[in-house]
């Protein structure tokens, strides 16, 4: 399947294409073409986001390749239990009244809210992550070029935000991939420069394209393997 866009008020052309592979695979490539004759910066970003009844409090789990982590400053709902700011390694999180989480396992609080940034880390090819809900025996990911997204935001949603479109109900885990660890708009992206060393944006340059392409798979799974599925390769 192939779609494009064509976006008007920020000048940009976007072209995905989505073929599916054996094995429970879906393999998509885009591209984004900037139509201005100045080099922009994007925060190019794939917004995963899993709900029930694949998330489950206290139960779905996750894991990612990522030892350097941040808490996003900013302290989002009352319900957020993590230190805004925390710089931690993947996955203990340091909490607001020094306890520790672990986000591998969806919180099993009543209602929870929070955003973290973690660098892919620098020693991989590829970047990925894996998600598992035990009861299900079900198992999905995504893999991608950690050049084209070097980070990964996570976020979830609990029963936090009482205001439409969440009215106090919505469950939902965010795992996000890009080129930013945090969406906090164009602006602060490019005033924080970089993260770890590593920069919390990309350039695409005047009259030019970027192609980034990445993998998304789904199958069965009595057990939550410690690494993405060997036989899954971009």
């Amino acid at each position: 399947m192939r779609a494009t866009a064509h976006l008007p008020l920020a000048l940009l052309d976007f072209e995905r294409e989505i073929r599916l592979e054996p094995g429970g695979v879906a393999r998509i490539r885009e591209t984004v073409t900037n139509l201005t004759a100045m080099d922009r910066p994007i925060a190019w970003t794939q917004h995963v986001t899993l709900g029930p009844p694949f998330i489950e409090p206290g139960i779905s789990r996750l894991d990612f390749p990522a030892q350097r982590s941040m808490v996003f400053p900013i302290n989002l709902s009352e319900h957020q239990r993590y230190q805004p700011g925390a710089v931690f390694g993947w996955p203990v999180v340091p909490n607001k009244d020094g306890s520790v989480s672990d986000l591998r396992i969806f919180s099993a609080s009543r209602n929870s809210a929070g955003v973290t940034g973690h660098a892919v880390d620098e020693d991989r090819v590829n970047g990925f992550f894996i998600a598992w809900h035990p009861g299900l025996e079900v198992l999905c990911g995504y893999v991608w070029r950690r050049a084209d997204f070097p980070w990964i935001s996570l976020w979830e949603e609990n029963r936090s935000r009482a205001f439409p479109p969440w009215n106090g109900v919505t469950v939902a885990h965010g795992l996000e991939f890009g080129a930013s660890p945090f969406a906090e708009g164009r602006r602060k992206t490019v005033e924080r420069g970089s993260l770890f060393g590593l920069p919390t944006y990309r350039w695409l340059a005047a009259k030019g394209s970027l192609t980034a392409e990445y993998l998304a798979f789904a199958r069965r799974s009595t057990v939550m393997p410690a690494e993405q599925p060997a036989e899954i390769r971009l």
